[in-house]
């Protein structure tokens, strides 16, 4: 990669110019950013996984850019158009608009009305007029009367001399600037009803009559008028002041105030009006969607981040109950693997109302199965399945609580769940969901498409490849920072694994169940496919606690051992020793075990790891409850405090249940006493927070809360 594009990414992220030539030097060997982040400090100088990721995205545009600069030089050079200059001028453009900019005279279109006036010979007719010398243009303009070429009068002429001179000005560089720079000081956003539509689309009545700055302009409300567009119901428009960008135009143009010159000014606001201003408008509505598209995409990374980073309760016995009225609760038990050993089906609710029955069936099963925790799914029927658990005596202590059930309806129908779960329904399958997800969430959500768990924020309005390939970068992160256990991973989580992916995981899952259990990471290597390179790549990130040797339960990489080896000699022990007994580390000088590969960034993180082996980065699972005396929106009343548990966060403020089936929203100027930019810094996702009432609308399903002077 040229320095020059290295210099410019390290002055863009504020970093320096080894950390990113040396990144990109990794990523094009094959090394993910967990890798990267974790295992090659010393390359990198300790960047962290946004920041690589950073390099990653402006490397990934500059290729882009290089791609197209090719393009565009081998098509000027195959019309034989390509100048010295002009070729300078595409090798120095710096940005995509500028090459577009000096790519479009020579940019293949279709018939345009200045192509079919030059067809009739009027270009020098154009340029006499756009000399501004001429005082009598229409004068001049008989000699191009033509009828052969369909060139009849004056006035003919004159208009096909004008819609060259349109061209002009639409495809010169100044031009197209300026413009841009009125769009970016000046352009608002409008929004107006489609007419005839006003009812069919009241949901948008907010931006019947609306106008903004389009750079104030925040991403939800972009993407809101945005679907409205596409949805029939809005006309959308991006405009700066007109008048303003015209006479920007007039000055760059018109030179003189002759008849030539009124003609130049003509066509200058007709190029403004039919090229100019559409082109450039679309340019700024790509720029805007992008931009409120990557603002939504952070907001749901940053929520599916925390929803997977949820403190697991770890390996406990579950009953899981998949709650209904109608259709009744169904009940799974789960072993502390995870294991499905046992289902039916109880009917506590109307209309059947078997509630003695029900009650006698739970208690038997938490009896014969030695049940330690009850997980109750949050949605139809689930306070009041909550309630009813609750109620019941048991003869041990146990724990029972609502778990967010989003997704598990799609789990329950995938191939995925087919594939664990072939002799079993959709309605077991969703119960299982529910109890594991209690268990560990990140290993059972890793198996929904991220977008179904019900944490975004206009989803379905952004672009779709690129909210893919958000989402799984975190889901990556996420897997890699806690760490995978090999002998019980599924194949799904297994595919996060750095370097691994569908295939290799596959293989693995395939010969741990031909050959047994993994006893060591090495034995990793016997898997088919999976060569040297996958190993370094996936090793440190893969735990096996039964292992004969204890580093293979820790984050310390395979190409580390022989340094903690080192350790423990050095400190007359062995490397049990050196993990169990403090007094032994103490011992231990990093400096020296510095050398030329291995620095003091890795050192330092294997001396931690050693403190507290394969610990899981998450925080510690705690209980929760909500008020027992208000189940439905008919318990509610203004000004009362309740806990709720924040379920999404949006650039708007954020959503907390509180028990009720349907979510309060917490608007962003309630969040917090002071003003709040941005809510992520003020909740969490699965915060508990105590909250007031502030209105109740039945009609419309909307509760408004906020978090003001509770603290």
């Amino acid at each position: 990669m040229e320095n020059k594009y290295i210099i410019q990414i390290a002055n863009e992220l504020g970093v320096r110019d080894f950390q990113v030539q040396n990144t990109i030097t990794l990523l094009n060997e094959g090394a993910t950013v967990p890798f990267i982040a974790r295992y090659r400090k010393e390359m990198t100088g300790s960047l962290d996984e946004v920041q690589i990721a950073a390099i990653r995205e402006r490397y990934d545009k500059i290729i882009e850019l290089e791609k197209r600069r090719e393009a565009i030089i081998a098509s000027v050079k195959e019309q034989g158009k390509l100048t010295p200059e002009l070729e300078k001028l595409l090798l120095d453009a710096a940005v995509m608009s500028e090459l577009e900019d000096l790519y479009l005279p020579y940019k293949p279109k279709r018939r345009t009305k200045a192509s079919i006036a030059r067809e009739k010979g009027l270009e020098p007719l154009a340029k006499i007029i756009f000399a501004q010398k001429e005082n009598d243009p229409f004068n001049k303009a008989k000699e191009f009367i033509n009828s052969e070429l369909d060139v009849k009068t004056e006035s003919e002429a004159i208009s096909g001399a004008q819609d060259i001179i349109a061209e002009w000005v639409n495809e010169n560089l100044q031009s197209r600037q300026r413009t841009r720079n009125h769009f970016e000081r000046s352009g608002e956003i409008f929004s107006r009803p489609v007419r005839g539509k006003e009812l069919e689309g009241i949901k948008f009545e907010n931006y019947y009559d609306w106008k903004e700055s389009l750079m104030k302009a925040p991403s939800h409300r972009l993407l809101a008028m945005f679907r409205g567009e596409n949805e029939g119901f809005l006309k959308v428009s991006i405009e700066p002041d007109a008048e303003q960008a015209r006479e920007s135009l007039n000055k760059l143009f018109v030179k003189s105030t002759n008849e030539s010159s009124r003609l130049v000014e003509e066509a200058v606001k007709d190029a403004y009006k039919r090229l100019l201003q559409p082109a450039i408008e679309t340019e700024f509505r790509t720029m805007a969607k992008e931009k409120a598209d990557k603002e939504a995409i952070r907001v749901f990374a940053e929520n599916l981040r925390q929803l997977l980073m949820l403190p697991p309760l770890g390996q406990k016995i579950v009953l899981a109950i998949d709650p209904g009225f109608r259709s009744g609760c169904k009940l799974v038990i789960l072993d502390r693997q995870g294991r499905l050993l046992h289902n039916e089906t109880i009917y506590p609710h109307p209309p059947q109302s078997e509630v003695k029955q029900s009650v006698g069936k739970i208690q038997n099963l938490v009896k014969a199965y030695k049940v330690e925790a009850i997980a109750i799914g949050n949605g139809t029927a689930g306070r009041e399945t909550e309630n009813l658990v609750r109620r019941i005596p048991f003869d041990t202590e146990l724990i029972a609580l609502m778990v967010n059930e989003n997704g598990a309806s799609v789990y329950s129908a995938s191939a995925v769940a087919r594939e664990e779960f072939p002799e079993y329904d959709v309605t077991v399958r969703g119960s299982v969901s529910i109890g594991r997800r209690l268990m560990d969430p990140l290993s059972e959500l890793v198996k929904i498409d991220p977008k179904a768990i019900g944490v975004g924020q206009y989803q379905h309005d952004v672009n779709q490849a690129l909210l893919q390939k958000s989402l799984e970068m975190v889901v990556e992160s996420c897997v890699n920072k806690v760490g995978v256990e090999l002998n019980t991973a599924s194949k799904q989580l297994l595919t996060y694994v750095s370097g691994v992916g569908p295939v290799l995981a596959a293989k693995i899952v395939e010969y741990r169940d031909k050959k047994g259990k993994f006893t060591s990471r090495e034995q990793l290597k016997d898997v088919p496919r999976l060569g040297e390179k996958v190993f370094e790549q996936a090793a440190g990130f893969l735990r096996i606690r039964e292992s004969e040797n204890p580093l293979d339960a820790s984050a310390v990489h395979p190409e580390s051992y022989k340094i903690v080896e080192q350790m423990a000699k050095k400190a007359g022990c062995n490397v049990v020793d050196l993990i169990q007994n403090e007094e032994f580390r103490k011992q231990i000088k990093l400096e020296e075990f510095v050398t030329e590969k291995v620095g003091m960034p890795t050192l330092t993180d294997i001396l931690a790891e050693l403190s507290k082996p394969g610990r899981d980065p998450r925080q510690k699972f705690e209980l929760f409850e909500f008020d027992k005396n208000v189940n439905s929106m008919d318990d509610l009343k203004p000004g009362m405090i309740l806990d709720g548990l924040v379920t999404n966060i949006t650039n708007f403020g954020a959503f907390v249940d509180i028990g009720v089936h349907q979510d309060g929203l917490i608007h962003v100027s309630q969040l917090a006493d002071k003003y709040v930019k941005d809510p992520n810094t003020v909740v969490k996702l699965n915060q508990k927070v105590r909250v007031k009432v502030l209105e109740i609308d039945k009609a419309r399903k909307r509760i408004q809360l906020t978090l003001k002077n509770m603290h």
